[in-house]
Order: structure tokens, then sequence, then C-alpha cells
């Protein structure tokens, strides 16, 4: 990191390693394969030299700025250049925990971009402020990265998306499961047909809850605000299986929506849920998204159900596959993701000043389908309802 003052799939047989007959390869695709990884590699080494992102923190009222900015001490790709936040006190544990200095500390978003210039900010504030702030950088043309969800409700996500595209700036949602090998191996299996088209997927997202594993106090108190979180265990892990979920189906938005939500800790989370489960229906699909806070531990894995198989991720970078016509299932490791999809600092770099093709994981678009299916579920869940999604938007 340096301080200043002022969606790519690969065939299956290329995502694991083990269980599975690989290719054969002629020399001739063999020395091919072998130049294209010295161009790869020399292109990855480039940008690596090459001058970093220009970025600005908003908010430091999100717990995970802090994983953030421990990682970007030891990376050259971003150069944090203004930091906006308006509480003072967090604004000074900030640069003493980091050694920032003084002269990037702004206390609005507005200052920042004037003084600081950044080419991009990465948004760590709650979540009903992404609309404001996402407006206020389009004007200014500056990209937007944003830690999940994108929003709190639908309306928000479609000003954001109209703003995004006035302002031709980029706006790009993050994801801890966008990085996972077990995630994209699932991917490249559906996508190669290896496990026939998908009928049922089930998501696993949760944790003993934000209060139980000692989330900061100005992160918690907006964890449990319906208004600033749009719900709690729903919106706060609900996303990650609508975000996996829409990327399986390649886009496509799902025909109906319900859930159910509770208040198992109601001494804990009074104004909030933190129990939910989605469903989500397709014309030949479904899905089934489960997001708690009263999980005795972390937990962010998905099972993928096919007409012919299974893949069942194991964490970061396994997967177990059962297909049809054996009688047990395989255990392997998903093979690397390739740059620049395989980390948060290196895509962010090479989307915004290499003309990378965002992924559909942390697209707009795909984002603005998450908060809609969110929008949804909460409806469901206040109503006791299906909701039926309009045939478009």
């Amino acid at each position: 990191m340096r301080l200043s003052a002022k969606g790519q799939t690969l065939p299956y047989s290329d995502w694991t390693s083990g269980g599975f007959h690989l290719p054969v390869i002629s020399s001739f695709g063999l020395l091919s394969m072998l130049l294209s990884s010295v161009v790869m590699f020399s292109q990855v080494s480039t940008a690596q030299d090459a001058a970093p992102l220009r970025v600005g923190i908003v908010g430091l009222v999100h717990g995970h700025v802090h994983g953030f900015l421990e990682q970007s001490k030891r990376r050259q790709e971003i150069e944090i250049v203004g930091i906006a936040e308006p509480d003072a006190e967090l604004r000074s544990k900030a640069a003493a925990r980091y050694n920032f200095p003084r002269t990037i500390l702004f206390s609005s978003l507005e200052e920042m971009l004037a003084k600081a210039h950044p080419q991009a900010v990465l948004v760590y504030t709650n979540t009903f402020d992404h609309r404001h702030v996402v407006e206020i950088c389009a004007q200014h043309g500056v990209h937007v990265i944003m830690e999940k969800p994108l929003a709190v409700s639908l309306d928000d996500a479609l000003v954001i998306q109209r703003a995004a595209q006035a302002g031709k700036i980029h706006v790009l949602v993050n994801y801890e499961t966008s990085w996972y090998r077990s995630n994209h191996a699932a991917y490249g299996l559906v996508h190669d047909k290896a496990l026939g088209e998908i009928r049922k997927v089930v998501v696993h997202d949760g944790h003993k809850g934000p209060k139980e594993i000692g989330v900061e106090p100005e992160f918690l108190s907006w964890l449990t605000d319906p208004k600033l979180n749009g719900g709690g265990a729903l919106f706060d892990f609900g996303c990650y299986g609508a975000d996996l979920m829409t990327w399986l189906m390649d886009g496509e938005r799902p025909l109906t929506v319900t859930a159910v939500t509770q208040q198992i800790k109601p001494e804990t989370y009074k104004h909030v849920d933190d129990e939910a489960t989605i469903v989500l229906t397709y014309p030949h699909a479904q899905a089934i998204i489960q997001a708690s806070w009263n999980w005795p531990f972390d937990r962010k894995d998905m099972e993928v159900y096919g007409q012919n198989g299974y893949v069942i991720t194991v964490r970061h970078d396994d997967i177990r596959v059962r297909r049809a016509g054996s009688d047990h299932e395989e255990q392997m490791a998903a093979k690397p993701v390739p740059a620049p999809y395989d980390d948060e600092l290196s895509y962010i770099r090479a989307v915004i000043l290499d003309g990378v093709k965002p992924d559909a994981l942390s697209s707009l678009d795909t984002n603005v389908t998450v908060t809609e299916i969110l929008d949804a579920a909460r409806r469901s869940a206040q109503e006791g309802r299906r909701i039926q999604l309009p045939a478009s938007r």
C-alpha cells in the first residue's frame, strides 16, 4: 500500500485437480500454453509494476475496512490518497492504527473528492448510505467499490444504476465469497454441463451473530438497524446466496421469492431478524438461501444439484462431486482462479485502469437483481406470502 497526502470462466477440467481425466495435450498445444503463460505472467508483472490506483476510503463504520487496510499494507496496486469519515474519533483511531498522515483525513466525502482526487472510492459506510455515495461520486466521475450488499431497497439500487450510467462509472460490489476457488469450480462444472441443468441450489451463510463474534460497536449499531442495514441476517447473509444464484443462472431473475424470518434472540436483536430462509423459484430450478446469526460457527458454502450430479463446496478451496452412475462422491482441490479475478486489489485496479471486464459476481447488473430478491424477501416475510416478481423491471 502507498500513502499520499494528495467474469472469466475456465473449463471444468481446469478448475479441479484429481478424480477426473485431464485432456491429452499435444507438444504443439503444450508449447502454446507455455507461451501463453509467459505472456500472462509478463502482463501481470507489468500491471503490478505500473502506477497504482488512487483510492479514497469512504466510511470507517464497516468492520470489513480493517481487513482491507491490513491487506493493503503489503500491496502496491493501490495508493490511499484520502479517508472520509464524519466521526472524528474513528478518524483518529484509524490514523494511529495504520499510521495515516493527518493530511489525508477528511470529515466529508465532498471534501475528500475535491482535495485528494481519487480515481475510485472504497465504501465502508452503512448500506443505507451507498446510494448517497454513488450519486456524489457519479457527479465527479469517480468509480465506486462497496461492501455487500448493494442497497437496502430496489428503489435505491435502481437510482444507483441510473447514476452510474449517467456518470459513466463502475459500481462494483465486493463479497468475500467472490474469491473462493470452490465457488468458481462449482460454476465451471455447471457451465461445462458436467452436472446437467441446475435443479436445486442450497446456500448456507451465517455465524453466531455480530454481537456474539464481537464486531466493533460502530458496526453493530447499524447492522441491527432495519433502516441502515435493510434487515438483519436476511440482508447481511442472504445477499451471498442471492449473488451466487444469480451468477449461476447467468443473470436470470427468479419467478417468485418467498421468505421466512425469525427473532430467535429478540433480547439481543430487538429490531431486526436474526434467522432467515429465502426460497427462489425459476422455470426449472429452485434455490434455498439460508442466512443465520444463530449458528455455532461461521459457515459459507453451497450445494448445487443438477440433472446428472452434484457439487458441494467445502469452504474456500475444495469441492465434493458425485455424478450419475457413481456410487460415491470425490473430494478434490479447486484450481486457482485466473488473475486478476482471484484477488480484490488486483481485480479493482485491473477493471478501472486496465479496462478488464468486471465479473458477474461483483457487477452492478447482478447486484441490482440481488437487491430485488432481498427487497422481495423482506416483503414476503412481512406479509406472509409469496412474492411474484414482474416480468421485467
